[in-house]
């Protein structure tokens, strides 16, 4: 898509106001630094090592404690923590963001401090006579105040001006400011070039590069964490044995005490726990087509699903994914998490036990 993206820069076709759209791995910030790079250097871009003043990042960030109540944080404040971020490569999490800004339980967000402190660099000339482009970082955690203000500027763009949104949640933005930017949605990345950049970068045998390609799901985050020994997802792992069991059994003192274990994580973990349970409801039920083609699973997922499997099929498959879809949506309004994660112990219990 670069190719593309260059040609429509080359031929003075690019919109001003883009969303580049997709999962967490796929490649979108690597595509609109090369993009923004390209434009600035004229006809040359990198991705890494990062330096130039007419391009802004704008990105999520936390409310420190030593700041007032009035305070609206902006980007700058974190801009040290961004970059080192940054000088590693394109490819990271919101959750790797929170932990470089040593976030604890805090929602991140884009402030209207942030649209203000824009719009005044935005207006002023660019430092070398040419664009200036804005690399917006999930826009979706804009608050509505600063989504309504960050309308306002792409409606009535300064001259020679870009906007380039990194979208991973598209419907949850403003969707006035959805119809006002075009859209161009980044595809997972091909199995066989994560297992080959596994073999040459991180020299992994075939058969292992293989195996961990596959789990990615077209994710390169998702590659690399699957490398790392105790990773995240061995915890979700867990949560999900130890829930299905107790679930099965409707032990409720037990699903009690698990539902406040997990209302003990921080939001964004449990969004990612919920996001992993989605995962494994779905890899169960492929489980039991018996067609390893279909099935994306650990060997410790998959040895797990050998007996339970069978509990997730078509009187239920779908109930489950509403379940971990709804918890999500919740857990991301701020509701109460150990009302939101007893209410989905009970229904599990209930969805367990339905043919």
């Amino acid at each position: 898509m670069i190719e593309r993206l260059c040609g429509l820069a080359d031929d003075n076709r690019l919109p001003h106001a883009m969303m580049l759209c997709g999962p967490d791995g796929c490649g979108k910030m690597a595509l609109a630094i090369g993009l923004a790079t390209y434009i600035l250097n004229k006809g040359t871009y990198q991705v890494k090592g990062i330096s130039h003043p007419d391009l802004h990042f704008t990105f999520p960030t936390i409310k420190l404690a030593k700041w007032n109540s009035e305070y609206k944080p902006i980007s700058d404040d974190f801009i040290e923590q961004w970059n080192e971020l940054l000088s590693d490569g394109p490819y990271f999490s919101l959750a790797q963001w929170m932990e470089a800004m040593r976030a604890e339980r805090q929602q991140a967000v884009i402030t209207v401090g942030e649209a203000n402190e824009l719009i005044k660099r935005l207006m002023m000339k660019s430092n070398q006579g040419g664009w200036k482009i804005s690399i917006i970082w999930l826009p979706e955690r804009m608050n509505i105040e600063c989504a309504n203000k960050m309308l306002k500027l792409i409606e009535e763009p300064p001259t020679q001006t870009l906007f380039i949104l990194v979208c991973r949640e598209p419907d949850n933005l403003l969707e006035t400011i959805r119809s006002r930017v075009q859209r161009f949605d980044v595809k997972p990345i091909a199995t066989d070039d994560i297992q080959n950049a596994l073999i040459q970068q991180r020299g992994l045998e075939q058969d292992d590069a293989h195996r961990v390609a596959r789990i990615s799901g077209g994710s390169w985050l998702n590659a690399l964490e699957e490398l790392k020994a105790g990773n995240e997802n061995q915890l979700f792992f867990d949560y999900f044995v130890t829930l299905m069991r107790k679930a099965y059994m409707k032990d409720v003192k037990d699903l009690k005490r698990w539902s406040e274990n997990a209302a003990a994580l921080g939001r964004e973990e449990q969004k990612r726990m919920l996001t992993y349970f989605l995962r494994m409801a779905r890899e169960a039920f492929m489980y039991n087509f018996r067609k390893p083609e279909l099935s994306y699973m650990t060997p410790d997922e998959e040895q797990f699903c050998t007996k339970f499997a069978r509990f997730v099929n078509e009187g239920n498959i779908l109930g489950f994914q509403e379940l971990y879809q709804t918890a999500i949506r919740d857990i991301g309004q701020n509701a109460n998490a150990k009302m939101v994660f007893f209410d989905v112990t009970m229904k599990v219990a209930v969805l367990l036990h339905t043919t």
